[in-house]
């Protein structure tokens, strides 16, 4: 199958990799250069240093011979953050694309949009579209070593499409048609994975972290419940699968900040040591405003929204979890 992945950061390259095990490749980047580069040295150096590129991988710079790659019968991955996401479309938009697959995890800022409605404004319903997700670092799936994700889509083919180009001995591919499920775990997800590196950093135990993990499962589930989505797509791959990678995977970028932030670091200091996206911070604020609207209790996700934009100490963000009141664990 052909084909071709927008975006070449770590996870784009990283699946880019995985996927030209069996199918034509082609890695497409805005950066010429870095492009250039990357396709001389048959290896993404700038954001996925030490994994070569299979035979059947190219990196590409050119926008119109990528997506042309992927016309007709091919798959187009969007591996951009979700910032990204609507301007790509926009790109696509003269293009007659059939099946288009993103791989961004969150809720996009000002509109408080989940992936598959910015995708629904920008491109209608005529294309065969879906949201591939799970726990999965870059590293590990460039490197060969066995993941599991799951392919959301209320279409049938577009998932059967993606499961015969993905799967593979290392790479499980499960279908679902809860995308509003799926897409709510990925993104909430990141959040809980700062608030357990505030814990974490602060010393506070495995047993907090576990707290942690376990009721911001609730929330995740009360914020699905209440945009559409199932209870039971969160107990798979892209709800507690994914939140217990985040949470506690020493590759996890959101729970790099969760430390810096206990540790007294700036939000600004800890992103520019970072060097790349941490979708929990850019989510907080979106899904922070999005519960107060529809009247969801979320409690952690506004604690650390608390950290990131209002200045509070991560202790005493702690503090404030700890001395809530008690009540029962169904609520």
């Amino acid at each position: 199958m052909k084909i071709t992945v927008l975006g070449a950061g770590a996870w784009g390259t990283a699946l880019a990799i995985s996927l030209a095990a069996k199918n034509q490749v082609i890695l497409w980047g805005r950066n010429e250069t870095a492009l250039h580069e990357a396709q001389k040295q048959r290896e993404n150096q700038h954001y996925l240093p030490g994994y070569p590129f299979p035979q059947n991988l190219n990196a590409s710079a050119d926008f119109d011979a990528a997506i042309r790659h992927a016309l007709d019968d091919g798959l187009l991955i969007i591996a951009s953050s979700v910032s990204g996401l609507r301007p790509i479309l926009q790109q696509c938009k003269p293009y007659r694309l059939k099946n288009i697959v993103w791989l961004c995890k969150g809720f996009e800022e000002g509109s408080r949009l989940l992936p598959h409605q910015v995708v629904k404004e920008e491109l209608g319903e005529q294309v065969l579209t879906g949201a591939l997700s799970g726990p999965s670092f870059a590293q590990e799936v460039a490197q060969g070593l066995p993941c599991a994700l799951t392919i959301a889509s209320t279409s049938v083919a577009l998932c059967q499409l993606v499961v015969n180009a993905a799967h593979s001995p290392s790479l499980r591919i499960y279908s679902s048609d809860d995308v509003i499920g799926v897409e709510v775990g990925g993104a909430v997800k990141n959040i809980l994975a700062i608030a357990t590196g505030v814990a974490d950093g602060l010393g506070l135990g495995l047993n907090a972290r576990a707290a942690l993990m376990t009721r911001g499962l609730a929330e995740i589930s009360r914020l699905s419940n209440a945009l559409g989505g199932r209870s039971e797509t969160l107990m798979g791959l892209t709800g507690v699968g994914d939140l217990i990678l985040t949470c506690t995977g020493s590759l996890s970028r959101n729970r790099k900040v969760g430390l810096a932030l206990a540790e007294g670091k700036s939000l600004d200091r800890i992103i520019q040591d970072l060097g790349h996206v941490a979708e929990g911070v850019r989510c907080a604020q979106a899904v922070q405003a999005l519960a107060q609207e529809r009247q969801v209790e979320m409690p952690i996700t506004n604690a650390v929204a608390s950290v990131l934009f209002e200045h509070v100490p991560a202790r005493e963000m702690i503090d404030k979890l700890l001395s809530r009141e008690a009540k029962t664990e169904s609520k």
